[in-house]
């Protein structure tokens, strides 16, 4: 089975899984909760940003621009 990338890095719950599973992790190595916490946000805005630029880009590519 292949895993269609395009669609998994475009999904907010994939964003939401990552971001949950690395504010722990840090916590867990030690590092500063507000550190963590800033970590947490990069990555949610980060997948916002993927998750827009690519379905803006299946939106197009769905209307032959």
């Amino acid at each position: 089975m292949k895993t269609d990338w395009k669609r998994k890095l475009s999904s907010r719950k994939f964003w939401a899984a990552v971001a949950g599973f690395a504010a722990p992790v840090l916590i867990a190595f030690g590092i500063a909760d507000a550190t963590a916490t800033q970590v947490t946000a990069l990555i949610m805005s980060g997948g916002t940003l993927i998750a827009y630029i690519l379905g803006e880009g299946m939106v197009d590519a769905g209307r032959g621009e």
